[in-house]
């Protein structure tokens, strides 16, 4: 007679799929709480052991990102390499490709994104709109771009840039060796884009499959201070057929890159009308983060989906408004969130800590996302909990 208690023996040559993330951060944490709803298990590469992914994921291995061995030790031990930044160099990643390893987004449109520059050009090579931009390979050539573009103007490091960290809006001639001081401009690779006057800033969320199908969440508009994004409300309020144009954009710059996964398109709605793509991330991003609760599913899980070549979820918003709010960090000190326990007792606030051991100012410490009727509703309720929590008053 069988127990019927007994625990079943598992098929042979059957194993839960297994994802192997590059980078440690909040967005491999929250790659892994998806991640592990739908049984998939997860390996993180980092550099450090208490990174917020070490809550969600089954392994990590403490080595660095650039170093092929390190990668090659990943990709031996699961079915498909996929990122939370798109900082390592795109050659390694070919390199596993090559070995016969799978990584998604691919090598290719790595190669096409992580270079700023090299990003705008196959933009505009696709015939989408972009702000203007030049390259500015010597502090000479800076000079040359404000007489082209004009002032204002952004400068921007070509690579690993991120979080208002690369950027530098120029607004007086005199202030021009300064900035390029800023970014080091004598050892990092630059360009200047032409000041875009906006009236909004969006971001759409897409996630692409393999054979080119997506999931196409709604367009949203972000405010950000300093290049830092505080606020993103969902849907935004635009005009519909800007939203069209956008969505549409979007998409054909996700195709431009090849793209396989979730990827976050940012875009200017100017003054003037236009709809100009700002910049792509080959990853799941902020902008993105109120589809956790706001969306039948999520830009995590559809990124899982995507890279396991399974079928894409709903994008479709579960209210008629969401608001995420970014936690930041006030000051040096201890990653602990202070007043989270007043934060909790607010109903309908969903409260994320990502669990970084050190607080800095303006670093991204966690978020709150709200839903409700109206936009005004979400905000309020969101906020309400946000100013609740604060990062960094306890000195370490």
């Amino acid at each position: 007679m069988s127990d019927i208690n007994a625990t079943p023996r598992a098929p042979r040559n059957i194993h839960s799929p297994t994802i192997g993330i590059i980078g440690g951060g909040q967005l491999a944490k929250m790659l892994g709480q998806a991640a592990s709803q739908l049984g998939v298990q997860v390996i993180v590469l980092t550099d450090n052991p208490q990174c917020p992914a070490a809550a969600t994921c089954h392994r990590i291995i403490t080595e660095s990102s650039n170093s092929l061995a390190s990668l090659r030790e990943l990709a031996s031990q699961v079915d498909v390499v996929t990122l939370e930044n798109e900082f390592v160099d795109a050659a390694l990643l070919r390199q596993l490709e090559e070995e016969g390893h799978c990584v998604r987004p691919t090598s290719r449109s790595i190669e096409l994104v992580q270079d700023k520059l090299i990003q705008k050009d196959v933009l505009r090579a696709a015939g989408l709109p972009v702000p203007a931009f030049v390259d500015i390979p010597t502090r000479e050539s800076l000079d040359i771009a404000i007489a082209q573009l004009g002032l204002p103007l952004v400068l921007k490091k070509r690579r690993n840039g991120y979080d208002g960290k690369g950027n530098a809006t120029l607004r007086k001639i005199e202030d021009a060796q300064k900035v390029w001081d800023e970014l080091s401009g004598n050892q990092h690779a630059l360009f200047a884009e032409g000041f875009v006057d906006f009236t909004h800033e969006l971001a759409v969320m897409i996630s692409r499959t393999p054979e080119g199908a997506s999931a196409i969440y709604p367009v949203v508009e972000t405010i950000q201070k300093d290049h830092i994004c505080h606020v993103v409300k969902a849907p935004a309020q635009i005009p519909i057929d800007v939203k069209t144009r956008a969505v549409t954009l979007a998409k054909q710059a996700v195709e431009a890159m090849q793209g396989v996964g979730s990827f976050g398109i940012e875009m200017f709605y100017s003054r003037s009308g236009e709809v100009l793509i700002n910049e792509l991330a080959p990853r799941v991003h902020n902008s993105g983060h109120y589809t956790i609760e706001a969306c039948e599913c999520s830009q995590f899980e559809n990124h899982i989906r995507t890279i396991l070549g399974w079928p894409l979820g709903s994008p479709t918003l579960n209210a008629p408004a969401a608001v995420m709010i970014n936690l930041l960090g006030m000051n040096n000190g201890h990653g602990y969130p202070m007043g989270i326990g007043q934060a909790l007792q607010i109903d309908g606030a969903h409260i994320h800590v990502y669990g970084k051991s050190l607080s800095a100012p303006s670093r991204k410490m966690g978020h709150v996302t709200a839903m409700g009727a109206s936009l005004d509703i979400a905000f309020e309720l969101a906020q309400n909990a946000a100013k609740l929590i604060r990062f960094g008053d306890s000195k370490i």
